[in-house]
C-alpha cells in the first residue's frame, strides 16, 4: 500500500461543492475518496471516464438562444407535451 502524501487544491462554486458531498455521503465515500477514484480511473483509461465534447455550431445556437429565453417550448403537464409533439 502507498503512502498518501499529495494534496490536490481545487476551487470551485461553493454549491457545486456542497451537492456533491451530500451525494458522495449517500454513497458512503469522503471526498478525498471519490478524488482518488477519479484520478485512479483517469490513470487506468489513460483518459477522463466520461467523454467530453464540444457542440456542433446549431447546438451552440440553441444553446445561447434558451439560456437568453428566446424560442422557449412550454406544456402544460406530459399528457400536453406528448399531444403536442404528435400533432
Amino acid at each position: 500500500m502507498s503512502t498518501k502524501t499529495a494534496t490536490v487544491t481545487v476551487r470551485l462554486d461553493p454549491k457545486v461543492k456542497k451537492a456533491a458531498q451530500k451525494v458522495l455521503s449517500k454513497l458512503g465515500i469522503t471526498t478525498s475518496q471519490a478524488v482518488t477514484m477519479y484520478f485512479n480511473q483517469i490513470s487506468e483509461e489513460q483518459g477522463l471516464p466520461f467523454r467530453p465534447h464540444i457542440p456542433n455550431e446549431e447546438t451552440e445556437r440553441v444553446i445561447r438562444e434558451s439560456l437568453a429565453g428566446k424560442n422557449l417550448h412550454s406544456a402544460k403537464d406530459i399528457n400536453d407535451l406528448i399531444a403536442q409533439l404528435e400533432s
